[in-house]
């Protein structure tokens, strides 16, 4: 044991030194022994990591191993980052917006009377036109739905995808009788009303003549969409109440004044400027030259 224990044993195989081969005797006396010394001599032996990998892990490999190994680290850092940044920079996803195919497929509104596909309408709109045609329908028995959309794609113009709201919602003329719809188009400024025999008879074609060149238009191309709904759900209500037509808005005047100057004031103004410019100049020459001779006469 003391021999194998020794610290000449136990350094041996740190150091790295080669052992003397042991003579035949040796060999069977230590075979012999006891398993003790064996597993003692197995514990001390550890596996060194290859010297490869030692000098990959340092940086020290041969001429620029390290460099090469570090400049590949640094590589692949930068690359993460530049991922990580371009991800999380990225714009997140706009929300999916209703076309005109959806409030088609929607069908009408039960309890809301409106769909706002182009999203222009407040609240308050929103309750005030649902209060005034709901107590509408439940005195006259005549719906009427407003939708406002920002662009149409399959249809002209608003007429057009009117009827065809029409059509799909109601497919009957016993369903659609009674039902109005009112389309406004954003993007278009234009409006269209559009609904079944007892509708249109109920508010006359006047009025909804007046009421589509009017309101929509009007006061869709000043962007108050707000203002157009509402004030033509007044004016079909009081039609079909059999009250007097509010009216509505008329197109504004707008006539730009020019920019530009007349003959008579360009020539006020170029005569200000030549008696400017000539006193400006009499003082340039005139004030030197007084000081000039002041000061020779002096002398």
């Amino acid at each position: 044991m003391e021999t194998l224990l020794s610290p000449s044993t136990l350094l041996s195989p740190l150091r790295g030194s080669k052992k003397k081969p042991a003579s035949p005797a040796a060999s069977a006396s230590s075979s012999s022994s006891s398993p003790a010394r064996s597993v003692v001599s197995c514990a001390l032996r550890r596996q060194q990591p290859p010297p490869q990998a030692i000098a990959a892990w340092r940086g020290d490999g041969g001429r620029g191993g390290g460099v090469g190994s570090w400049a590949t680290f640094l590589q692949h850092g930068l690359a993460a980052a530049a991922l990580s940044l371009a991800i999380s920079m990225a714009p997140a996803p706009a929300p999916a917006v209703a076309s005109e195919f959806d409030v088609l497929n929607g069908g009408p509104p039960e309890d809301t009377y409106v769909v706002d596909d182009a999203g222009v309408l407040s609240r308050v709109t929103k309750s005030d036109v649902k209060r005034l045609v709901r107590d509408l329908e439940s005195r006259k028995n005549i719906r009427i739905n407003f939708i406002t959309v920002r662009k149409l794609t399959s249809k002209a113009d608003a007429f057009e995808y009117a009827d065809q709201v029409l059509e799909k919602w109601y497919p009957t003329v016993e369903e659609g009788n009674n039902k109005g719809i009112v389309v406004l188009v954003t993007s278009q400024k234009e409006g269209a009303i559009t609904g079944g025999p007892a509708f249109v008879q109920a508010v006359g074609d006047e009025i909804l003549d007046s009421t589509v060149s009017e309101n929509l238009p009007v006061l869709a191309t000043d962007e108050k969409y707000n203002e157009a709904i509402y004030t033509t759900a007044k004016r079909l209500a009081a039609a079909i109440d059999g009250l007097p037509d509010p009216g509505g808005p008329t197109f504004k005047d707008n006539k730009r004044e020019s920019n530009f100057k007349t003959k008579e004031e360009t020539e006020e103004k170029r005569g200000q400027f030549t008696l400017v410019v000539g006193g400006l100049l009499v003082i340039a020459f005139v004030v030197p030259m007084a000081q000039y001779y002041a000061y020779i006469s002096k002398k």
